[in-house]
């Protein structure tokens, strides 16, 4: 299956305390990548080649922002992502929300100044 994104990026300051707040908060695992030619430090989230993937990256052309393109990711168990939010260092600006027949979303902000959404489906 084509999805229309194939890759996103969500920048960050401090890598290795973006990887912590990522892999706490989703479960998920970062690994620490490089791509030649970028000259940008990566953590990127694993998955099956099916998935769309993205990475965590320090940049000195993108900054993290609280106002800019939202990103939902996927969260296995909502409520349990949220329950991890301000141990990891982040905080909830909209707490989960029933969208319908599409499910829940949240959205966050994580320690980089970054707000993200959350979706769990139904």
């Amino acid at each position: 299956m084509q999805h229309t994104i194939n890759w996103f990026e969500i920048p960050t300051t401090d890598l290795d305390r973006a990887s912590r707040f990522y892999e706490a908060v989703l479960g998920a695992t970062v690994k620490r990548e490089h791509f030649d030619g970028t000259g940008a430090q990566m953590a990127v989230f694993q998955g099956d080649e099916a998935s769309v993937r993205g990475a965590l990256i320090v940049d000195e052309r993108r900054k993290p922002a609280t106002d800019g393109a939202l990103v939902y990711l996927h969260a296995r168990d909502l409520d349990a992502s949220l329950a991890r939010i301000e141990k990891a260092g982040g905080n909830v600006v909209m707490p989960k929300t029933d969208i319908g027949p599409p499910g829940f979303i949240a959205l966050v902000r994580d320690t980089e100044g970054n707000v993200v959404g959350l979706h769990t489906p139904r």
